[in-house]
């Protein structure tokens, strides 16, 4: 039986080597160490799907902002990682239904993620330059993609996602 839940501080080496393994690489799950660090981190919006106590995936969502004469708050959508052993079988799909759902008991309005369209359409997630967005990373216009959690959230919003420094990283 999955749960997903809010991460503790004890399970953050065990979801750094969940976050490595499902990338084959460090710069994902130190940039959640980076995120944990700053004042974007949102700690109910850093879940970790569970069995038997075992850490088989991870989500993170952190504030962001979208620049239009006015800064508009956001969340970014990443990363999410599962184990290789335990990917394809919808964890990553009910972390990311979760996190939405958590993202709007919050009251969160939007969600911006790069990734893969055929992915992450299926969660609602539309290209964001229809909507007037660009992104301070160089991100290929398909792969950026934007969630409004309320209806309307982005109507006459028209700028550019800032994300933070150490996103330029991974």
């Amino acid at each position: 039986m999955l749960n997903i839940t809010a991460e503790t501080d004890n399970q953050r080496a065990k979801i750094h080597q969940v976050i490595t393994d499902a990338f084959g690489q460090t710069q994902e799950a130190e940039l959640v160490d980076k995120i944990r660090n700053s004042p974007n981190f949102i700690p109910e919006l850093s879940l970790v799907a569970l069995e038997n106590g075992d850490v088989l995936g991870h989500i993170l969502f952190s504030r962001i902002v979208i620049e239009t004469p006015k800064k508009i708050p956001a969340l970014a959508l990443a990363p999410i990682a599962v184990t290789p052993m335990h990917q394809r079988q919808g964890i990553g799909s009910q972390l990311v239904q979760v996190g939405l759902s958590r993202c709007r008991e919050l009251n969160h309005s939007i969600v911006v993620v790069v990734g893969d369209p055929r992915y992450y359409r299926r969660f609602g997630f539309q290209k964001a330059s229809q909507f007037g967005l660009h992104s301070s990373l160089p991100i290929p216009d398909e792969a950026f993609m934007v969630l409004e959690l309320k209806p309307s959230a982005l109507i006459n919003i028209n700028g550019n996602v800032c994300y933070p420094a150490y996103f330029n990283e991974v």
